[in-house]
């Protein structure tokens, strides 16, 4: 299990991984996803590097209400195969720290 804490500054994005997702398995991830930040809205997404630099397109993976929703994700790991995962922001405009566990 690896967790994850980080921020959603200025850029209204975070990147998680730093190079694309590298599997051929059929294992599955379980991933939970938790924004901590009152007042905003944040999604966990994956795709091409481009999706990421643009902001836009991708697959949202998990969504995030206020703080005390944590959402469940389960997917298998080649539908992530060659891409990159990130948390953006969907509503507000303040910095939004996030939890996200992959198991």
């Amino acid at each position: 299990m690896t967790t994850i804490t980080g921020s959603v500054g200025a850029t209204g994005k975070y990147l998680v991984t730093g190079t694309p997702v590298n599997s051929a398995g059929g294992d599955l991830l379980v991933i939970s996803f938790e924004n901590n930040t009152a007042g905003t809205n944040l999604a966990l997404v994956s795709g091409t590097a481009a999706n990421f630099a643009a902001g836009a397109g991708g697959t949202q993976l998990s969504d995030s209400g206020g703080p005390g929703f944590r959402f469940l994700t389960i997917i298998d790991a080649k539908a992530l195969n060659g891409q990159i995962i990130w948390v953006q922001r969907m509503v507000g405009a303040a910095a939004s720290t996030f939890t996200l566990t992959v198991e």
